[in-house]
């Protein structure tokens, strides 16, 4: 079973390379993991056809290989950053471009920011249900004191209070994850 950790943000700087680490570390004891950077997959603005009417045609090579990166997956944490309260433009742009790929599958989030996060989990599971995906209860969102806090060492252990959060995210992550993939060659078209 395959779980990518899907890094939402491409700033300079960011605080997400610190997260996916911490977050990798993690759930790379319990189930295969991958760490999918989205500066690794620059997208051109979206501007085609809806993904969902035209399943697996893409509009470029650069479309196809996040397509079929994303497809291998059998569930999703997607770390993000909440900007001007909801979820970063980049991602948004990365999920426009695919859709099948993310179909039948567990997202459960990672956020940061003022609230932890917490308005653009909130954003990105509505949208998640609209890939028919099945966006899970439980999140880890992290407060302005644990981001400063962590700028300022490179010791994994800064995030040790929320390792109960993140062991139930994932623990649920894994097991809807082998429901619905022993699910997904059954689907009705």
């Amino acid at each position: 079973m395959l779980i990518q950790i899907i890094t939402g943000t491409t700033r300079e700087g960011r605080f997400s390379e610190r997260v996916a680490g911490w977050v990798f570390d993690h759930v790379s004891k319990r189930a295969d993991a991958e760490i999918v950077d989205l500066r690794d997959h620059p997208l051109p603005f979206f501007d085609a056809p809806p993904p969902a009417k035209a399943p697996r045609e893409y509009a470029n090579d650069a479309v196809a290989r996040l397509g079929t990166t994303l497809d291998r997956a059998d569930g999703y944490i997607v770390l993000t950053a909440e900007y001007n309260h909801g979820y970063p433009a980049v991602l948004k742009n990365a999920m426009d471009w695919t859709f099948v790929e993310w179909t039948r599958k567990p997202i459960s989030f990672v956020g940061w920011g003022n609230v932890g996060g917490a308005r653009a989990v909130e954003q990105l599971r509505q949208v998640a249900v609209e890939f028919e995906m099945a966006p899970l209860r439980h999140a880890v969102h992290i407060l302005p004191d644990t981001m400063i806090a962590a700028r300022q060492t490179a010791d994994q252990a800064i995030f040790s209070p929320l390792e109960p959060r993140l062991e139930l995210l994932t623990e649920d992550l894994l097991w809807w994850a082998a429901a619905l993939r022993a699910a997904r060659p059954h689907q009705v078209s």
